[in-house]
């Protein structure tokens, strides 16, 4: 069984270079359950040969494109952290390079650490999600869950949604 810790370095890993160019799978097989084997192409780090791969079930970490987190999470924290401007946001991302110009403006308004700690807390979640979604076991779930919860309150975003929310993950988790 593996922690999340370890499915998070993993989604770390992978998210490192560009989409598809590092791999990480998670070996679902009873005797090496919570193996995580790693791939890049752009180095020697290759455990995902024949030779060395001794896995049937498995399951790819995903790059955080597959999470489609996206204009989704801009969105949700300029409601929530700044909903006055949300037309000029709307604005920034009907042009090319709109994540950089983002990054920008919030830089400007002393919101970057804010959408930083946001959106690791956002893709945390949704890392979790899917783990739960495909049926992996991890060891101390609830403690992520509650952990996340009091992150997300201390950061400012408290309202009632991101509480039950959590608490509502937290409390079903198997």
């Amino acid at each position: 069984m593996a922690t999340f810790d370890e499915i998070q370095n993993a989604f770390f890993f992978v998210n490192s270079d560009e989409y598809g160019m590092n791999r990480a799978l998670l070996c679902l097989d009873d005797g090496e359950m919570g193996e995580i084997y790693y791939r890049s192409e752009n180095g020697d780090l290759n455990e995902l040969d024949e030779d060395e791969f001794d896995c049937d079930h498995f399951i790819e970490i995903p790059h955080k494109n597959d999470l489609d987190l996206g204009q989704r999470l801009v969105s949700e924290f300029v409601e929530t952290q700044m909903p006055d401007e949300l037309d000029r946001v709307r604005q920034i991302f009907s042009y090319r390079g709109a994540y950089r110009r983002f990054k920008d403006f919030l830089e400007c308004r002393g919101l970057l650490q804010s959408w930083h700690d946001f959106e690791n807390q956002r893709e945390e979640e949704a890392l979790l999600e899917w783990c739960r979604e495909n049926e992996i076991k991890l060891k101390s779930a609830k403690v992520f869950y509650m952990r996340s919860i009091a992150s997300l309150w201390f950061n400012g975003f408290n309202s009632p949604h991101y509480v039950v929310s959590g608490l509502r993950q937290a409390l079903t988790w198997g």
